[in-house]
């Protein structure tokens, strides 16, 4: 059973086995997901498709026209200044 230990700033290293197996790389995200039957937290990736995303932001009422996504573009990008 791999081990790893949690430093005075609360990091971990995963170990390089367990890495390989849940297919990360450096700079991926993971996730503690609380397993309700057991109890115990599982580490999974945190990546999903591209198309998991699908429906998040619900269409608008009505299309919207290239003119308005400019000038709504330009109205955020000066107030950003």
């Amino acid at each position: 059973m791999a081990s790893a230990t949690i430093t005075s700033k609360g990091q971990v290293t995963i170990p390089v086995d367990v890495r390989d197996h849940l297919g990360l790389a450096t700079g991926d995200r993971i996730e503690f997901v609380l397993n309700e039957e057991t109890g115990r937290y599982e580490v999974v990736p945190a990546t999903r498709s591209v198309t998991a995303l699908k429906g998040i932001i619900r269409k608008p009422a009505k299309p919207v026209t290239i003119e308005e996504m400019n000038a709504a573009i330009a109205e955020q990008g000066g107030s950003a200044r």
